[in-house]
């Protein structure tokens, strides 16, 4: 059963960086590429109808997390507790620059809020890019100094970072130049990602020099890929192991590979839902990757006092989980007609939607 909501969660994970992602990058796309106050409120028409009900996701990932591995919950809220408040500012402060940006029509109070938006939004996407670095690199559970467990095996706590800015460092630091690197990666895919969303959904001239920019970008991001795919071996020893023993698992690194390399058609696409297609391809592919290489490890452990936090030792009583499952047949059931009405009312184009407009 555990097996079963491990999937759940991961899927829900997923789902949330597609959705939301788009949203991050759409935000860096504001405060970057637009030049006029039209190609502005693209943007935010753009992702104005979504963008709250895909921050859901996100509440329901830690819902699931809480309620099948409560242990690892309480073990990475404490130790990434800082790097997980300046996340909740982060998604505020994108929040509330998209709503009260058009409260008032003052040049200096639009500009302000047009900031807090594209930074918020850029912050955001390097700050889950490097919270998946960690994950990936693995945390000094217990605490061990010199061969010592000072904590519990399953506690932690991480310093924004450490002066060396080595993975490898016995005291690790939330920031260092492996989660740095993922970090930069989620910022450069995500960006593709929010512009494809904006081309899918608008049709003003700001997506011509987008289909440019995405052209570029996909240079840059497979650089990014290759280069953090070498380093991943520094940082942990045989790291696709899964997939060399469990072949179907190449399935995820082949969707990554599809949805990296079309991106390179993007100028040539004729249906404006086709880069998104491959961006959000792209995206599953590589974190599914991810996890499956990870499996059945949660959280591993930089030690050699304390194990990795697995699937098995983090979740629930068998019994909560089973009962678990009906509930979320009923969610799911939900989520999905959501959605569908969602998706049917706002299909199309939104150019003419005026997000924020008071």
């Amino acid at each position: 059963m555990e097996i079963f909501w491990f999937i759940v969660l991961m899927f829900m994970l997923a789902v949330y960086v597609i959705l939301d992602g788009y949203d991050f990058g759409a935000g860096i796309v504001h405060l970057f590429f637009t030049k006029s106050e039209e190609e502005k409120k693209a943007v935010t028409n753009a992702i104005g109808p979504f963008w709250d009900a895909n921050e859901v996701w996100l509440i329901a990932v830690g819902g699931v997390l809480f309620f099948a591995f409560p242990t690892l919950y309480a073990s990475a809220f404490s130790g990434f507790y800082l790097p997980l408040i300046m996340v909740l500012w982060l998604l505020i402060f994108r929040a509330i620059g998209l709503e009260l940006r058009g409260q008032i029509h003052n040049r200096l109070w639009e500009k302000l809020w047009d900031k807090a938006f594209g930074i918020a939004s850029l912050l955001l996407a390097l700050f889950f890019g490097i919270a998946l670095g960690n994950v990936v690199r693995g945390v000094n559970l217990g605490m061990v100094e010199n061969g010592v467990s000072t904590q519990e095996p399953h506690y932690f706590f991480l310093a924004l970072w450490n002066p060396t800015l080595d993975p490898l460092a016995e005291q690790q630091g939330v920031i260092d130049w492996f989660t740095l690197l993922l970090g930069i990666v989620a910022v450069v895919t995500l960006t593709i990602h929010g512009a494809n969303w904006v081309i899918f959904k608008t049709s003003t001239d700001l997506n011509r020099r987008l289909r440019n920019s995405i052209y570029k970008l996909n240079f840059v991001l497979l650089g990014l890929v290759l280069l953090s795919a070498g380093l991943w071996h520094i940082v942990k020893p045989f790291p696709l192991i899964n997939l060399r023993t469990h072949y179907w698992l190449w399935l995820f690194p082949i969707m990554a590979a599809i949805g990296l390399v079309g991106q390179f058609w993007i100028k040539k696409f004729k249906k404006d839902v086709t880069g998104f297609l491959f961006s959000a391809m792209f995206i599953f592919g590589s974190f599914a990757t991810t996890v499956a290489s990870m499996f059945p490890n949660l959280l591993p452990s930089t030690n050699g006092v304390n194990p990795s936090l697995t699937v098995q030792s983090m979740a629930a009583p068998e019994y909560g989980l089973s009962i678990g499952v009906y509930w979320f047949i009923i969610a799911a059931v939900l989520v999905v007609v959501y959605t569908v009405i969602q998706l049917s009312v706002f299909k199309g184009k939104m150019d003419d939607v005026g997000y924020g407009d008071h």
